[in-house]
């Protein structure tokens, strides 16, 4: 904020003396004196005749030189106040000068949101497909995990399974060089895998087919006894929510 510095006041010049003026002056305070001793000499004497007016006149009067003498007080002081006024938004005073303001920056609003307008659809951010492997047949499900394999950059990816594939439907090279075998298995989601689907899987996998990372995947669950056999032989479960993940790019890969 930018304080307006007053102006100094150019000094007062004094008037010139006069002997008429003087003399003048002198007779009207020796008029105005004389007056007023008359007067109360005649408010005296009244008074001692009557003196409950004297009084009362005595109390309007002095109340009205009160009330005089605070106007003259605030008209003064009113005369000696300077008005500062409102600081213009153009200009402002410095050292007795305008001087332009600096120019106010607008800001262009904001958009404003439309409160009547419908909330935004929610995007499902895995593939449509991911909840079609149920559906699925067993050589579409087969095709669908080769292709997952092939997304993730495995290379040399091939779907075997058929009447004699000893237990692997894909095969590929994981893209760290390990070869992968997956077996596929879309059961409905109240048939789970069990541990003598593991454990043909498992007399395969590593003899047979050389795998460095065997996995089963299927559409619904395992029991525990299929879990526990694929713990003790190294083989990968991978259920219907691992390979949710997996294909939404939330979870692992089965070589990962």
């Amino acid at each position: 904020m930018v304080t307006p510095i007053r102006r100094p006041r150019p000094p007062r010049r004094r008037p010139a003396f006069s002997l008429r003026q003087l003399t003048v002056s002198f007779g009207v305070l020796a008029i105005g004196v004389t007056g007023v001793g008359l007067t109360l000499r005649k408010a005296v004497a009244a008074a001692g005749a009557h003196p409950g007016p004297a009084v009362l006149v005595g109390l309007v009067v002095i109340m009205g030189l009160a009330v005089l003498l605070r106007r003259g007080r605030r008209g003064r002081a009113a005369v000696r106040t300077v008005p500062q006024g409102r600081m213009s938004a153009a200009s402002v005073t410095v050292a007795g000068e305008r001087v332009p303001a600096p120019p106010v920056e607008e800001v262009a609003p904001g958009p404003v949101a439309d409160v009547d307008a419908p909330p935004p659809e929610y995007v499902d951010p895995r593939p449509v497909e991911l909840d079609d492997y149920a559906g699925m047949d067993a050589d579409a499900f087969e095709e669908a995990v080769a292709g997952l394999c092939e997304r993730d950059g495995c290379g040399e990816v091939q779907v075997v399974g058929g009447a004699n594939d000893l237990g692997a439907d894909v095969v590929a090279v994981a893209p760290d060089g390990r070869s992968l075998v997956i077996q596929c298995k879309r059961y409905c989601a109240d048939n789970k895998v069990g541990s003598q689907d593991l454990q043909r899987f498992g007399g395969t996998c590593f003899t047979v087919h050389g795998a460095d990372v065997a996995a089963v995947l299927t559409t619904s669950a395992f029991t525990e006894p299929a879990r526990e056999y694929a713990d003790r032989c190294g083989i990968l479960c991978f259920d219907h929510d691992d390979l949710v993940g997996w294909a939404s790019g939330t979870g692992p890969a089965p070589w990962e």
